[in-house]
C-alpha cells in the first residue's frame, strides 16, 4: 500500500500550462463545493493542514499541487464545481481551467470525484461524471462524509447513485466510501492510488 511519509504544498497555478512539469503520476481531487475535499486530502495524507479547510465554499481557486513521498507522486486539489458564490465570469474561468487541466495533463493517473454520501444523486455530479466519460478521462468515485449519516442511509444513497449511473454506463466506475473524521476507507483508497499510479508509470514507459 502507498503510505504517506512526506507531504508538502508546492504551488498554485492559475492555468494548466503553468503547472509543474513532472514525469511521475499525479492524482487529482474534485467535487461540488462543500463536499469535504480538503478534509479528505488531509485524512489521506495523515496531515491536519495540508489542504486548507474553509467553511465558505469556493475557497480553492487554482490548481494546487502537493508533493508526496519526496516526489514519488503528486496530488492535485482542483476548484469545486457547483454553487460557489462567484460571478458568472469567474465560474467560467474556473471551468475552463479545470477542463484544460483534465484534458491536457498527460501524467494524470486518475481523478477522484467526491460525492456527498448524505444526499440522493445530484444531477450536477452525474453530468460531470458523464462528461469525464465522454472525454475518456480516468476517474474514481469517493463518497464522503459517511460518518454524518447512518450506515443504512449511506448505503442507500450510494446504491441509488450507482444505479443511476447504470443508465449511462455499461461498466460502473470504481468507488469507495470514506469518512474524514473516522478515517474510513483510507487504506483502501491509498492502496488503489498506488495501483493506478504504478499502472500509469508502466503505460508511459511502454
Amino acid at each position: 500500500m502507498f503510505e504517506v511519509v512526506s507531504a508538502k504544498y508546492i504551488i498554485s497555478s492559475p492555468k494548466v500550462d503553468l503547472c509543474p512539469n513532472y514525469k511521475v503520476p499525479e492524482v487529482a481531487f474534485i467535487g461540488r463545493s462543500n463536499v469535504g475535499k480538503s478534509s479528505i486530502i488531509n485524512m489521506l495524507s495523515n496531515r491536519t493542514d495540508l489542504a486548507k479547510i474553509s467553511r465558505s465554499p469556493g475557497k480553492t481557486q487554482m490548481i494546487n499541487h502537493f508533493e508526496m513521498n519526496y516526489g514519488k507522486m503528486y496530488w492535485v486539489d482542483l476548484p469545486g464545481y457547483g454553487f460557489a458564490k462567484v460571478s458568472q465570469a469567474q465560474r467560467g474561468t474556473w471551468t475552463k481551467m479545470i477542463w484544460d487541466y483534465l484534458e491536457q495533463r498527460t501524467n494524470l493517473a486518475t481523478i477522484f470525484v467526491l460525492i456527498d454520501s448524505r444526499h440522493s444523486p445530484q444531477k450536477i455530479d452525474i453530468d460531470f461524471i458523464n462528461k469525464l466519460g465522454e472525454k475518456q478521462i480516468p476517474f474514481t468515485l469517493l463518497f464522503t462524509k459517511a460518518d454524518k449519516s447512518t450506515q443504512a442511509e449511506v448505503q442507500k444513497n450510494v446504491k441509488e447513485f450507482m444505479q443511476n449511473l447504470k443508465t449511462f454506463w455499461d461498466e460502473l466506475p470504481q468507488h469507495f466510501v470514506t469518512s474524514a473524521v473516522k478515517t474510513h476507507g483510507r487504506k483502501e483508497v491509498l492502496s488503489y492510488m498506488q495501483q493506478v499510479s504504478d499502472l500509469k508509470m508502466e503505460m508511459d514507459l511502454a
